[in-house]
């Protein structure tokens, strides 16, 4: 028999609780990894990780050099993932109720092929992860070289390694392994700077572009008005956030620390319902020395429903396929008053987040604004969408179908520091949590607006409403160069909020220290505040881009109090 079935004839569910032996074990996965396992390592690494959560506090070493991970036998669950896509997922290491794990990387670089989800966490405390690379052979999204643009056509060279063909008419891109990429988005990146392109068009897709492979072996797709520039890079985007990097799910106390997060299927880090988490030194960026144009396929951190700290420190996103971060609650919204004390509700992205002893605030879905606190005394789960909610009071008379409620227990207090942000798509930091919020020593060099405040209750459904927010001492420079629909202002709101005179959502935000190096004259858009103050900035003329846009107000201020601009 195959070693390497041998190996995964002994594999038990990788996913073991830690059980609760009082010394944790230090194993190292060379000791399971052998000759036969060159091109898949996957089941050496699973005996070892298995091995190691059979105690508290263990501590798993990789060898350093590259382990090559294939899909072939990794782990595999259905997950509901927030803002990721729902479905069956092959985890490379899955740890569910561990306790003081600590994963040791050595500069080790795990190189994936295929749909592969690197990191997966639940139920789990005390978690660390150091000093790893994480790579994938083929990326989830392609890129080609524009050579050609007409009329409602552009000519495309793709990259030798790729296998592209016309399939019914339609582009279809696989790898060397005939695996195939669905793509649902195009986004042209300039290919000197390796950022997106000046003033670009956010193309999204319903269907496989139409193709025909041309005489000299390139591609000519075929979309109504498009638009590129011979010689800049035009990124073909994954169709789903299928694979996120790293995704946490109720754990307590975690450190992740010099990790370069080079490419994934989905998310960098989607972090959910998580007390005490930091980032110090993490990296999502391309592949150095290669000529890719997107590291993580959507968000390079995401975080809902967390508490504790959330700090960020000394890290560095670029060329993510979204924002930077997005921190926020989550809203579900009132369908139908049951009874008194009973109403049921819809969750948005299957987050059933809502637990018994909770305490959960009532808003307002015109004005998002909260008019009642009530305290979960039960849950009834209907299915991945819908549960019922009885309290341990009867509901307020005002109640409203489309109301949203969301836990008001508690809100991670936010630093953000020491970090750079760069040629990503879409913005920097979307700013949602109602603790105290530092972000400071920061370079932006991002392609709409840098700062983002949103949240509400008709859309993303995200609960958001700042409380104290600083930002201090950071370097925006040359931001707002990319699509015009992704920032009205440097600092800016995108809440949507129905009534907005009635409304002030968002509360206590200071900018002070911070220099402003810009082409583009908007620096604060912000609406539907308390407190607004701005001080000691400096402000930078910049003819690094061309100014292309209708409005030229530095400062917008609507349906804002206590508001103080020097």
């Amino acid at each position: 028999m195959n070693k390497v079935f041998k190996l995964l004839a002994m594999l038990a569910v990788v996913a073991v609780a830690a059980c609760t032996t009082p010394e944790g074990k230090t194993i190292y996965v060379k000791d399971y990894i052998t000759d036969a396992m060159a091109e898949d390592a996957y089941p050496g690494i699973r005996l070892a990780l298995e091995e190691a959560l059979k105690s508290d506090n263990s501590t798993l070493v990789f060898p350093g050099g590259t382990l090559k991970i294939k899909d072939t036998y990794c782990f595999e669950k259905y997950q509901y993932i927030s803002n990721n896509t729902q479905g069956k997922k092959r985890i490379a290491i899955d740890v569910v109720g561990a306790n003081g794990l600590k994963i040791e990387g050595n500069g080790t670089t795990l190189l994936f092929t295929g749909f592969i989800s690197p990191f997966n966490f639940e139920n789990s405390k005390n978690i660390t992860v150091s000093d790893l690379n994480i790579d994938f052979t083929h990326t989830f999204n392609s890129q080609g070289e524009i050579m050609a643009v007409g009329k409602d056509w552009m000519e495309l060279k793709f990259p030798e390694h790729y296998k592209v063909d016309i399939q019914s008419g339609q582009l279809r891109i696989r790898d060397q392994n005939n695996i195939t990429y669905p793509y649902g988005s195009l986004l042209e990146f300039d290919s000197k700077k390796m950022e997106v392109a000046h003033y670009v068009h956010d193309y999204w897709l319903w269907s496989p572009l139409q193709a025909e492979k041309l005489p000299n072996g390139n591609f000519k797709i075929f979309l109504k008005d498009i638009t590129g520039t011979v010689g800049n890079i035009m990124a073909f985007g994954a169709a789903r956030r299928s694979n996120p990097g790293f995704t946490f799910e109720e754990c307590n106390t975690v450190l992740i620390k010099n990790v370069n997060l080079y490419h994934c299927g989905g998310m960098g880090f989607i972090v959910q319902k998580v007390r005490d988490i930091e980032l110090n030194n993490v990296q999502v960026v391309p592949t150095p020395g290669s000529n890719r144009v997107i590291s993580a396929t959507a968000d390079a951190t995401h975080f809902i429903n967390c508490g504790g700290y959330l700090r960020m420190i000394d890290c560095k996103f670029t060329n993510q396929k979204d924002d930077a971060t997005n921190i926020h609650g989550w809203y579900a919204m009132t369908r139908e008053k049951l009874a008194d004390d009973r109403i049921l509700v819809w969750y948005n992205y299957g987050m059933d987040f809502i637990r018994p002893g909770m305490n959960m605030e009532i808003v307002n879905h015109k004005t998002m604004m909260t008019y009642a606190y009530r305290t979960v005394k039960e849950v009834r789960s209907i299915n991945s969408e819908f549960a019922e909610i009885t309290f341990t009071e009867d509901l307020p008379e005002e109640i409203q179908i489309k109301d949203a409620i969301a836990c008001d227990d508690q809100y991670p207090d936010v630093l953000i520091k020491g970090c750079h942000f760069a040629n990503n798509r879409a913005r920097g930091l979307l700013i949602g949590s109602r603790g105290e919020v530092i972000i400071e020593d920061n370079y932006f060099h991002v392609p709409g607006a840098a700062v983002l405040f949103e949240g509400d209750g008709s859309y993303w459904y995200e609960q958001s409403g700042v409380r104290n927010v600083q930002i201090r001492n950071n370097m925006f420079d040359n931001c707002l160069y990319g699509c015009k629909t992704w920032g009205d202002a440097h600092i800016a709101y995108n809440s949507r909020i129905a009534e907005q005179e009635n409304s002030r959502y968002h509360k206590n935000i200071v900018v002070e220290g911070n220099t402003f190096r810009t082409f583009d004259p908007r620096i604060l858009y912000l609406c539907c505040f308390d407190g607004i103050t701005f001080r000691n900035n400096k402000i930078e003329q910049s003819t690094d881009y061309e100014f292309g846009r209708d409005v030229k107000e530095p400062f917008v201020i609507k349906h804002c109090d206590n508001v103080s601009i020097e």
